[in-house]
């Protein structure tokens, strides 16, 4: 029987032949040398990033095709899991790795542009944002005769993810006076199914996931009016994200930049969106 100490050298050497055949986040030459550029994706991520029948799909994915198209070279798409927080992502998938050796990217896409998430992590470089990301509400016209404060959700329903951003901010608006309303699901899939069977008469989430879950669903936009509310809480109701490279990989997110300003201009961004039912809604600057 092998001893503790064997073990443990030959746990070490197997994890040390690991980092050494994992491949590295690249800057733009080495890119454009190999003809590839690894791109990561977030998974369960619709409409950005989701995968449907062994296919990445979405804005992220379409996007990062046409990134890669603007910079001659062909993708490697990888969908991966998010984890506790967006420090940990940018860890594992662009400068660190983890255990199992697997291939850094070299560009990772749908990263909040934060200055407070860039000054803790000092090995990534962010990119230009691409799109801005708020908080809304879909309701149905028959139940609700408008909305224009949180005020009139009055004693309504709304269908929600748990612990996402809509849900921290309804949880602390006005002192917590909307907890009794919020009906939580697991995702925000099961929240949109359960506001179209008409199983609540509100929908809160992110403006693109509601206006991809009302268009998959064929929905009449007129029956169901999406708003956007003035909130005082402490959440942030809009955010832009963009995307992040290695620090050392700077003029690939130059070059990254650029190749979304010219997707932006032609209308091909906003087109991408559109595939999704989503409306383009340019970052600041743009």
């Amino acid at each position: 029987m092998r001893s503790r100490a064997q073990l443990a050298f030959a746990c070490g050497l197997l994890l040390a032949l690991g980092t050494q055949q994992k491949a590295v986040a690249r800057p733009l030459d080495q890119v454009v040398a190999d003809g590839t550029l690894r791109v990561a994706v977030y998974g369960d991520n619709a409409p950005f990033s989701d995968t449907v029948n062994g296919k990445a799909q979405g804005i992220d994915a379409d996007l990062a095709r046409a990134i890669a198209e603007k910079l001659k070279v062909k993708l490697y798409l990888r969908v991966v899991d998010a984890g506790e927080n967006v420090d940990g992502d940018l860890r594992l998938n662009l400068w660190k790795g983890d255990l199992a050796g697997s291939p850094l990217a070299d560009l990772m896409l749908h990263v909040p542009t934060d200055r407070q998430l860039a000054i803790r992590n000092d090995q990534v470089f962010f990119t230009a944002p691409y799109f801005e990301q708020e908080i809304a509400f879909a309701y149905h016209k028959g139940d609700l005769e408008g909305f224009d404060t949180l005020d009139d959700i009055g004693d309504k329903t709304v269908a929600l993810e748990g612990t996402s951003a809509a849900d921290l901010m309804l949880l602390t608006a006005q002192g917590g006076r909307f907890r009794g309303n919020l009906k939580h699901y697991k995702s925000f899939e099961e929240a949109a199914k359960a506001y179209l069977a008409g199983e609540a008469p509100i929908l809160a989430g992110t403006r693109a996931a509601i206006e991809a879950a009302l268009f998959a669903a064929k929905a009449p936009k007129d029956d169901n009016p999406i708003a956007t509310v003035p909130s005082s809480g402490l959440v942030k109701t809009r955010w832009e994200i963009g995307g992040a490279v290695k620090t050392d990989s700077r003029d690939l997110a130059y070059a990254v930049a650029d190749a979304v300003t010219a997707l932006n201009a032609d209308g091909r961004l906003k087109a991408i969106c559109e595939t999704y039912g989503v409306t383009y809604t340019p970052p600041k600057g743009y």
